[in-house]
């Protein structure tokens, strides 16, 4: 069942149409017979990233000629809607290799790191994680405290990150550091390699969101780094959230996918459960919370549409997406939860999505800015006034 009340199919292109259908088709068949049982193991399937890979889905928007697509942005959120429709995991593993590790190679990198490693990562033959975040500096990023200090033939890294997507999959990390003082202006990013000297990426355990995926601490310990592993063209925060911006872009879109997923589970539940001898869809009550859904999800895909044909024709502000990603996502929880409820005691099995993507959904709130971190980016473009200094 293709959600669309209000026929934005026919606002897409017939190649849009075609990724999008291939994307969903690749979901039912390979994703969603396998994902609830890696979601109960806290397990990742390693075996879907060639098969990603080779529908071209990683880095989709980069140039062909380093092995990637080449597709707009707007077949871009798609994909990332329907991979999020299967799970929050797999649209986080895709996510972060394509816009928080292969967008800075390409954007701030080197051509000879743009060669090394866009053309494999694009395969899924590497992974790549993306480092950020650390135990104590999440929204407030330019207070981190890992360092790299200039020493002769390159870099020396100390210091650690945590909550990182891929983190102990990955070959390659993009860490963000300051290089030789603790002023913002001074961090850098890094391309730090699986094997060297002092990094370890310990995998994080006991969650009960995001089961899927495997998320990292990342640890450097007089990690030595040669020069060529410096992303040479971008300094300062704008680095990390030039990244960060085009990966709250494809969260905007993916949370629609687990708002599709569990209406879709809704409208057939409530046609096909009876209670006081007819479906419970014929009741009041729940086809209003079918009417809601429908209306916030319908929204939420106008607004993605715009926001996609906005950075097809680079007008796209950070603040229009942290509208979309804030607003995208509380509607896919709140849909979650009505959903939860519409299931009665079966709203909590494995054998329907809502639990699963309910839990996922409270991990998309917290990352890549948590909905108040975003509700305080807009008040500062609405006012000129930062409210979080």
């Amino acid at each position: 069942m293709l959600v669309d009340y209000y026929d934005i199919d026919s606002l897409l292109t017939d190649e849009q149409r075609m990724i999008r259908d291939t994307v969903r088709s690749f979901v039912e068949s390979e994703v969603l017979p396998i994902i609830e049982s890696h979601n109960q193991a806290m397990t990742f399937p390693m075996e879907l990233i060639p098969k990603i890979g080779a529908l071209g889905l990683l880095g989709p928007t980069l140039p062909e000629k380093y092995g990637c697509a080449g597709l707009d942005n707007i077949a871009y959120g798609l994909i990332n809607q329907e991979l999020e429709r299967g799970d929050s995991a797999i649209r986080s593993f895709s996510s972060v290799q394509s816009s928080l590790v292969m967008y800075p190679i390409y954007a701030y990198g080197s051509e000879e790191q743009r060669m090394k490693w866009l053309p494999k990562l694009a395969t899924g033959e590497a992974i790549g994680c993306f480092g950020l975040t650390e135990p104590d500096f999440g929204s407030n990023p330019g207070g981190m405290v890992t360092k790299a200090k200039s020493v002769s033939g390159g870099y020396v890294l100390n210091g650690a990150k945590m909550w990182i997507t891929n983190g102990t999959l990955a070959d390659v990390a993009v860490v963000w550091a300051k290089l030789d003082n603790d002023d913002s202006k001074s961090i850098r990013g890094f391309l730090v390699e699986k094997g060297m000297k002092g990094f370890t990426a310990p995998e994080m355990k006991g969650k009960y969101s995001l089961r899927a995926s495997v998320t990292s601490e990342l640890v450097f310990q007089d990690v030595e780094l040669p020069k060529e592993n410096l992303l040479p063209n971008v300094q300062g925060l704008k680095g990390p959230l030039g990244c960060l911006t085009q990966a709250r872009y494809g969260i905007s879109w993916g949370a629609i996918g687990a708002a599709m997923a569990c209406y879709e589970s809704s409208v057939n539940y409530a046609k096909s459960r009876v209670q006081f001898g007819k479906p419970i869809g014929g009741f009041q009550l729940v086809q209003q919370k079918l009417a809601e859904m429908l209306t916030e999800i319908t929204k939420a895909q106008l607004l993605v549409h715009r926001l996609g044909t906005l950075k097809n024709e680079g007008k796209m502000r950070p603040e229009q997406v942290s509208l979309a990603k804030r607003n995208n996502v509380q509607m896919a929880l709140e849909v979650a939860r009505s959903a939860r409820d519409l299931h009665g005691a079966n709203g909590i099995l494995g054998e329907y999505p809502i639990m699963r993507h309910s839990m996922n959904l409270e991990s998309v709130n917290t990352y890549e800015g948590t909905h108040d971190i975003h509700t305080l980016v807009l008040g500062q473009d609405i006012t000129g006034i930062a409210a979080y200094f």
